[in-house]
């Protein structure tokens, strides 16, 4: 009987997507959950174990064992030729080294080998070799394109030859058939590829040219190169186009009818001064009570963009807006997102609304979800209302008069917010951000810091708090929703993390596997002030798992709220444009079963999707950043800066200077003396003079090399602040036993009923409807009040 449970244990973890399932999950899934025929399962997944055919994960669930099995994954390349393979979200990534990727390029689907199990206690990951590759990520690629002679042609069949812009393919070249386009000497082509490298074949590509963007050297070229590289469209389709033009350009009074009238009430936008496509408005009384009415009115999207339309089909495609250095790729025609959506002064506009009654304890005592139509009575700019907040520009304060109190009050309001969050635990990151001038061919001018004020920070209180409305709205209605999710850090990170601030003498207590958000706002309040703040600010938001949507409601760790989801920007993210939709569907009651199934159904492709066309565009923006920051230093070089080191590694040390331009010491240009990279510390430690560099150092450099090309910038060490005990840094550090008590010996069984208690424990705090506070200490602190249904 024992063979017959573990052949059908082997048989259901090879055949299911999923890479771990806990004990209970697989007694459901094989129908084993009557009390012998759960024991029976719980000796034989013993007796696999002491096999080795089944291990266990860092949660304790279960999996097949590495050794001997193929696994399939997502490869990840680097640019120096090695890459990690991710094949579960629970599970940290599998290195390839370099030799062993099979020419396995970025984004392909990968079968791997084990070659070496990996050390979660010492941070090491596991190694691998690709056996063999899938499916390709990579259809097509832009480089730049170099013409062959006419011998060259006629003795090789081919136009010429492209090197690639992306630099994790760049050793490749590309080699262009003698078909289709010929492009000139010196363009940058879009290449569709026809062969990939081969271990027998050649390390090299061959493939047609699809399109010629222009040449190398015209203006914005390079920021469309990255662009087209990461298959991120720039034009829309010819159908898109024409719907978008069928559209009205004002709000006709049919479209009226059924909705609540707003244009009488003082509405106002409040955003950036270049942005053009306006989708949030609001609006701020004090009631009679004390209380606050706070407004939030939404560009209702979803009544021009209607499902399955080709505006719908091609905004659920893009996902998202992308914003670079000097342009926007935006997820809507302009006819909509600078036009008709746009809540534009003095006009109509549709809207999607949320009006909140809040405390002045900042609770969410009241609220109302409606469609509406406004007439908005100012287009405010951040800097104009902080002038006002300020009472810094007189000339401001007289041309909005009268709105000055408005402003005031939702002042108020914002530090009532913000002081809520604060108390329940959200992480308020102090991030730098810089904003890069160009000029009007695209070249860097200056980078600047950007910053934010009371106005900046106001919207974003307001948009939080409408978020979460609508997000909690849903869930108690126990209906399919797209949610806005941030998973707790995941425990080994969230270690290191803490091991690097005892750095600077900052010491968290408390279990790493269950960190709450609050304790790590508490390591930002400690650094408030101290020389090494933005380091540490930086390394915990590395130590973050990346937000994301899904239709499972899991909370929002860094916001510290129990329900999130993305209702505010539906002119530039799909997710937003979802939600409106959902609102109005689910406002026809009842909901039939047959609309829940269909959105059962799209909503987690959706939410997919979304989140990795999220990542896709920050990727854009990072690399384009990288690039500008590149060109602008290329003017600098030779010039001395004062920087902090942000990063160490074995190759050296990453620096980054108060305008957030990074570059690299490398270690072999400190020629002072040999220095170990102590991992555990992340420091380099000189082995004749005990130098020390480490992470949130004082440095000044000279800048050295810049290549906007490569996006990499190289700095020469000038002199660096001193750091003293250097031997301490040399000491190996013990090894922290604490998360490994349970040995492999300990019965099954016992951690099933460990796996148990916990649960138990946990669910003595559950509401009606079995979900998990997502924070203890704010439970705490409701005395017994049971949350509202």
């Amino acid at each position: 009987m024992t063979k017959k449970v573990k052949d059908l244990v082997l048989t259901y973890l090879r055949n299911s997507k999923k890479q771990t399932f806990s004990i209970e999950q697989l007694a459901e899934s094989l129908n084993f959950q009557k009390s012998f025929d759960f024991k029976m399962l719980v000796q034989t997944i013993a007796q696999m174990e002491r096999e080795g055919t089944i291990v266990f994960s860092k949660k304790g669930k279960v999996k097949l064992s590495k050794k001997n099995n193929i696994l399939t994954g997502t490869f990840r390349a680097n640019e120096r030729g090695f890459g990690f393979v991710s094949i579960d979200d629970e599970e940290d990534d599998v290195f390839i080294p370099k030799g062993m990727t099979n020419f396995a390029l970025e984004g392909d689907t990968v079968n791997i080998d084990i070659l070496k199990s990996g050390n979660p206690i010492e941070g090491q990951a596991a190694e691998g070799k690709v056996i063999n590759i899938q499916k390709r990520g990579y259809t097509q690629l832009v480089g730049i394109f170099t013409k062959y002679s006419e011998k060259e042609r006629n003795e090789s069949g081919l136009y010429g030859v492209v090197i690639p812009k992306d630099k994790k393919i760049s050793m490749y070249k590309v080699f262009i058939a003698a078909e289709g386009i010929e492009p000139e000497d010196g363009s940058v082509v879009l290449v569709e590829i026809t062969h990939y490298p081969e271990v027998d074949y050649t390390a090299s590509f061959e493939g047609l040219v699809k399109n010629v963007i222009g040449h190398k050297n015209d203006p914005g070229m390079d920021i469309l190169s990255i662009v087209l590289q990461l298959g991120i469209p720039i034009d829309f389709e010819s159908e898109t186009l024409a719907e978008a033009e069928q559209l009205a350009d004002s709000v006709s009074p049919e479209e009226i009818e059924g909705r609540r009238d707003l244009r009488d009430k003082d509405i106002v936008t409040i955003d950036g001064a270049e942005a053009k496509d306006l989708d949030d408005a609001v609006r701020v009384e004090k009631q009679e009570n004390g209380n606050y009415l706070l407004g939030v009115y939404i560009a209702d999207v979803s009544h021009y963009v209607t499902e399955t339309s080709a505006l719908d089909l091609e905004a659920e495609d893009r996902a998202t807006s992308v914003y670079l250095t000097d342009r926007v790729i935006p997820m809507l025609p302009r006819k909509l997102s600078n036009g008709i959506c746009s809540l534009n002064p003095k006009v109509d506009r549709l809207v999607m609304s949320c009006e909140m009654e809040i405390t002045p304890d900042g609770e969410v005592i009241h609220y109302d979800i409606f469609e509406g139509v406004i007439h908005s009575k100012a287009r405010m700019t951040y800097q104009a209302v902080n002038e006002i907040l300020e009472k810094s520009n007189p000339e401001t304060l007289q041309e909005y008069a009268d709105f000055v109190s408005l402003f005031e009050t939702m002042a108020e309001l914002h530090h009532i917010l913000e002081e809520k969050r604060m108390s329940r635990g959200a992480i308020s990151f102090d991030s730098r951000e810089a904003q890069i001038v160009v000029d009007t061919e695209g070249h860097p001018q200056d980078i600047i810091l950007r910053t934010r004020g009371t106005a900046e920070r106001l919207i974003e209180s307001f948009m939080l708090a409408a978020n979460e409305t609508v997000a909690r709205h849903y869930y108690r209605q126990d209906l399919p929703f797209i949610y806005r999710i941030h998973e707790q850090p995941k425990e080994e990170k969230v270690q290191r993390f803490f091991e690097f601030i005892t750095n600077f003498g900052i010491i968290v207590k408390g279990e790493k596997d269950s960190v709450e958000p609050k304790e790590l706002q508490s390591v930002l309040d400690k650094a408030a002030g101290l020389p090494e703040e933005p380091v540490i600010n930086m390394m915990l938001l590395r130590s973050m798992q990346q937000a994301k949507y899904s239709e499972n409601p899991v909370g929002h760790y860094g916001l510290a709220a129990d329900d999130y989801t993305h209702f505010t920007s539906p002119i530039r993210r799909y997710p937003d444009l979802l939600v409106h939709r959902l609102i109005k569907t689910y406002n026809k009651q009842p909901v039939s079963q047959k609309t829940k199934n269909k959105w059962e159904g799209l909503i987690p492709d959706i939410a997919d999707h979304s989140s990795k066309m999220e990542r896709r565009a920050v990727e854009a923006e990072r690399e384009t950043d990288k690039m500008k920051k590149a060109e602008f230093m290329q003017g600098k070089i030779g010039e001395e800066y004062d920087g902090v080191i942000t990063s160490i590694t074995k190759f050296g040390m990453f620096i980054e200077l108060d305008n957030t331009v990074e570059g690299l010491i490398h270690v072999n240009q400190l020629k002072d003396d040999y220095y170990h990279f102590i991992e555990s510390h992340l420091a380099l430690v000189g082995e004749r003079t005990g130098t020390v560099y480490k992470i949130g150092q004082s440095v000044t450099v000279k800048v050295a090399k810049a290549d906007a090309e490569t996006r990499e910038i190289d700095f020469e060490l000038l002199c660096a602040e001193t750091i003293k005990d250097a031997q301490l840094l040399l000491r190996k550090p013990k090894k922290d036993s604490r998360n490994h008590k349970n040995s492999r010996s300990k019965e099954i069984s016992s951690r099933h009923q460990n796996s148990s208690n916990r649960k138990n424990k946990k669910n003595k705090s559950k509401g009606k409807n079995g979900k998990q506070p997502f924070y203890k200490k704010v439970a705490k602190k409701s005395k017994g009040k049971k949350k509202k249904k």
